[in-house]
């Protein structure tokens, strides 16, 4: 499966199944995309031979002349050779493995505090209350998820907490006893835990900025951008803005934590569909590690993305790439993580075909026990998992998450981003489209993309390093 598209005057040719990609020039950009049409699925054989050959002639001979177009073919062919171009699909046989492997549970989003001090528009969580009632997590109900969590994550080491809320900050003493918790633990049951914290801001401090440092591998601090994006989508209860109350001490706690190991994680919507003027304001107040996501909600919803502001939302991400790689020029960049993109490596194949693990490897705790997916499926009782009295009561449920992947998903099948993006959102699916495996559209448009600029950016600092 090739892909092929022009951006910020790079000609770039993916090879979907083996990942590889090659910036061409223009007569190889131009055989590339006759070969596919003529079939997508070439071997070597069919590359040599006199039919391909004659298409290939008929085709661009008024504009290229036939010794370099004979040439373009014979460089293609050896690509296809060294499996560079025209790789056939070598993960679908496997996908009866994936759906079947026995797979542990190795995070949990615990949801400490259902209760939250902003009143953020877009919330999906509804202020903290998750279509429910305010709760905070009591201790014994987070230590026996940590007990689960240990109990049920096999021979895996390293595992996963996510302090989220609401507001999780609200109930910082709580966290502060669980992590204690978790440290004593490791050491009886040979495991890491890696413990994050989402928060607002708005009750940071010294004393939670020290212990933040001290034992979080990962921090997300929520603003939007702008101070009048921010103040529109994310103010107080009264109405007040929160964006000077919280700006300076996400700028000390990341100055604290050497600019690392934390992200700025903002929402733009349709009333700031210009946000990568909001990515370059993280960039001014000197945030290294960001990203701004697309707000997901319903259609009848103000705020809501809608298919007609696509055009001008990937323009936005045009203009962003193009802004991210002057500023590597100059040695200022910094990471946006839907930009960031491995092609030398990447995720495993499982995570590559099936994604986030949600339901399966990944949980969310509700402040009184509940098992749920992840944590936008909280409050849905159909996806009531279980409890950490009991465990988990319905397996069916995860058997149902276990066969997600990009091969049941039909819109995934011939989607050259699919292994980017392993399927998608499934939360989103079932939310915005028809179900698990049904794909949310403007979701995976803009998933699209974003992969596409995050190969160009890797095209044009190569670029630049040759130079």
């Amino acid at each position: 499966m090739i892909h092929q598209y022009q951006n910020n005057g790079y000609r770039i040719v993916l090879d979907v199944n083996s990942g590889c990609v090659h910036v061409v020039d223009e007569p190889g950009y131009d055989v590339i995309a006759c070969l596919n049409e003529l079939n997508p699925q070439h071997t070597v054989e069919t590359l040599k031979s006199e039919e391909t050959w004659e298409h290939v002639r008929a085709a661009l001979n008024a504009k290229y002349p036939e010794d370099d177009l004979r040439e373009i073919l014979e460089d293609v062919t050896e690509l296809a050779g060294a499996g560079q171009l025209f790789v056939p699909d070598t993960y679908e046989p496997y996908i009866g493995e994936v759906m079947k492997r026995k797979t542990v549970v190795k995070a949990l989003c615990l949801h400490i505090a259902h209760d939250c001090n902003l009143a953020c528009k877009y919330c999906f969580a509804e202020e903290g209350e998750y279509h429910g009632r305010r709760a905070l997590m009591s201790f014994e109900v987070g230590k026996k998820a940590l007990d689960f969590l240990i109990a049920n994550s096999g021979s895996r080491r390293n595992l996963e907490v996510d302090f989220f809320g609401g507001e999780p900050l609200m109930n910082w003493q709580v966290v502060k006893d669980l992590v204690a918790y978790g440290r004593e633990q490791e050491k009886l049951h040979d495991k890491h835990f890696r413990f994050t914290v989402t928060t607002n801001g708005v009750l940071l401090n010294d004393e939670i900025q020290e212990f933040i440092n001290k034992e979080m591998d990962n921090v997300v601090l929520s603003l939007d951008g702008r101070k009048e994006v921010n103040d529109r989508m994310r103010p107080f209860r009264n109405g007040k803005g929160s964006y000077d109350l919280i700006v300076p001490k996400f700028q000390k706690l990341a100055d604290s934590r050497n600019q690392e190991k934390y992200y700025i994680r903002g929402t733009f919507t349709r009333n700031n569909l210009d946000f990568s003027e909001d990515v370059k304001h993280f960039d001014e107040l000197g945030f290294k590690q960001m990203s701004i996501e697309p707000v997901v909600g319903d259609p009848s919803d103000p705020y809501a993305i809608r298919e007609e502001d696509l055009p001008h939302i990937f323009g936005e991400y045009d203009k962003l790439a193009q802004y991210m790689i002057e500023k590597e020029k100059k040695g200022e960049g910094f990471n946006f993580f839907h930009f960031m993109i491995d092609l030398e490596g990447g995720p495993c194949l499982s995570k590559r075909l099936s994604g986030c693990g949600s339901g399966t490897e990944y949980l969310a705790v509700t402040p009184w026990g509940d098992f749920y997916p992840c944590h936008q499926f909280v409050g849905d009782e159909d996806f009531l998992m279980g409890n950490v009295d009991q465990g988990i009561m319905k397996p069916e449920i995860a058997d149902e998450f276990r066969c997600c992947n990009v091969y049941t998903k039909e819109k995934c099948r011939n989607c050259f981003a699919r292994f980017y993006c392993s399927g998608g959102c499934m939360a989103n699916a079932y939310k915005y489209a028809k179900g698990l495996n049904d794909s949310y559209d403007l979701g995976c448009e803009m998933e699209r993309k974003r992969v596409e600029c995050a190969i160009m950016i890797k095209a044009a600092l190569a670029d630049e390093e040759r130079k």
